[in-house]
C-alpha cells in the first residue's frame, strides 16, 4: 500500500476497511512503510484500534509514539494543534507519517460537525508541509453520510487495497455545510455582557455551572473559556455580547455570541508561534472543553463549548 511520495507534498488519504484484519494488515504496512524510510510515525486512534497496529507491529511498535484518540481528540477542534501539528513540528526537518482516526460509531450527533470540519480543514493547516495523515474509516459501522464525507474532505482515498483520486474533494464544501446555527436551549440562562461586565459573566458561569452539577475540578475550564471567549467578544467582537448556559444530556453547554464575524476557519487551531503575544483565546478553549462548536455569518458569530458533567 504505497500511499505516498517522499517528497515535500502533503498527502491525505481516507482508509476505508470493513473488518479488524483489514485494518490491522493495512495501518500496520502503512505504518512499515514510514519506518522502512526513517520517518517519525505516530498513531492516534481509539484504544481497541491502537492495540490491533501495536500488536501487529510487534517489536517495532517501540519506534511508534501512540495515543488514544477518544482521550487526546475527545474535542476534534483541539487534533489539529495537539495531536497532529504537535508531532509534525516536533519532526520538522523531514517528512512526517501519521495515522489519525477522529471519526469513529458512537461520535455524537453533537460531535460529529466538529468532526466533519476538523477532517476539512486537516487540508488547509497541512498545505505544503511534508507530511503524510492517514485517516481510517469503518466503513461497516459509520452512516453512508459519514463515508460521503470522507470522499469529500479527502483527496484520495483507499479501498480494497487500491488507492485512487477522490473526484468529489472538495473540502471547503464541508466547512461551509456544518457551519450551522446553533441556538441555546429554551430553559438556558442568559446574560448579556459588555467591556464593563466580564467579571460579572465569569461569576455567572461558574455559579450556573456548579448549580446544574459540573464537578468542582472542572470549574476552572468553565471559567477560563467563558473568561476567553467574552474578551474575544469585547476586543474583536463588537464590544458586546450575550452568554448563555445550560446542561443537555449530561454535559455543561455554554455559549457566547457576539455581532462580529470569524473570518479564519482556522482559528483556535493553530498552535501559538514562538513568542506570540496573544491570539490564544479560542485555541485555550478548545484545549479545556470535550467539545466546542462554532457557527458564524454576517450576522455575527456564536462559539459554543461542552464540559462533560
Amino acid at each position: 500500500m504505497n500511499t505516498v511520495t517522499t517528497d515535500g507534498t502533503f498527502a491525505h488519504p481516507a482508509l476505508f476497511y470493513r473488518s479488524e484484519g483489514e485494518y490491522a494488515d493495512r495501518t500496520v504496512t502503512f505504518v512499515r512503510e514510514g519506518l522502512a524510510t526513517g520517518e517519525p510515525v505516530a498513531v492516534a486512534v481509539p484504544a481497541p484500534n491502537l492495540e490491533l497496529i501495536r500488536a501487529g507491529l510487534g517489536t517495532d511498535a517501540r519506534d511508534v509514539s501512540f495515543l488514544d484518540m477518544t482521550e487526546a481528540g475527545r474535542n476534534p477542534g483541539r487534533i489539529i494543534p495537539r495531536v497532529l501539528r504537535a508531532f509534525a513540528d516536533a519532526h520538522a526537518h523531514g517528512r512526517v507519517r501519521i495515522i489519525g482516526e477522529p471519526v469513529w460509531a458512537g461520535r455524537s450527533a453533537a460531535e460529529y460537525p466538529a468532526c466533519a470540519q476538523h477532517e476539512a480543514l486537516i487540508n488547509a493547516a497541512f498545505k505544503g508541509r511534508s507530511a503524510t495523515i492517514l485517516c481510517p474509516y469503518d466503513e461497516t459501522r459509520l452512516d453512508a453520510d459519514v463515508l460521503a464525507d470522507a470522499l469529500v474532505t479527502h483527496p484520495t482515498v483507499i479501498s480494497d487495497g487500491r488507492q485512487r483520486a477522490s473526484g468529489a474533494y472538495d473540502w471547503r464544501a464541508v466547512v461551509a455545510r456544518y457551519n450551522e446555527p446553533l441556538r441555546p436551549a429554551p430553559d438556558a440562562d442568559v446574560i448579556a455582557f459588555g467591556a464593563g461586565q466580564l467579571p460579572d459573566a465569569r461569576r455567572f458561569a461558574v455559579g450556573r455551572a456548579a448549580s446544574l452539577g459540573l464537578d468542582e475540578r472542572r470549574l476552572p475550564d468553565a471559567e477560563l473559556a467563558v473568561a476567553e471567549l467574552t474578551t474575544n467578544s469585547v476586543v474583536h467582537g463588537g464590544g458586546h455580547g450575550t452568554l448563555a448556559i445550560w446542561a443537555d444530556a449530561g454535559q455543561v453547554v455554554c455559549e457566547v455570541r457576539d455581532p462580529g464575524r470569524l473570518t479564519d476557519p482556522l482559528a483556535g487551531r493553530r498552535p501559538p508561534e514562538h513568542g506570540q503575544v496573544g491570539g490564544r483565546g479560542l485555541l485555550l478553549v478548545h484545549y479545556v472543553a470535550d467539545l466546542v462548536r462554532v457557527h458564524t455569518s454576517d450576522e455575527g458569530t456564536t462559539v459554543r463549548f461542552y464540559l462533560g458533567l
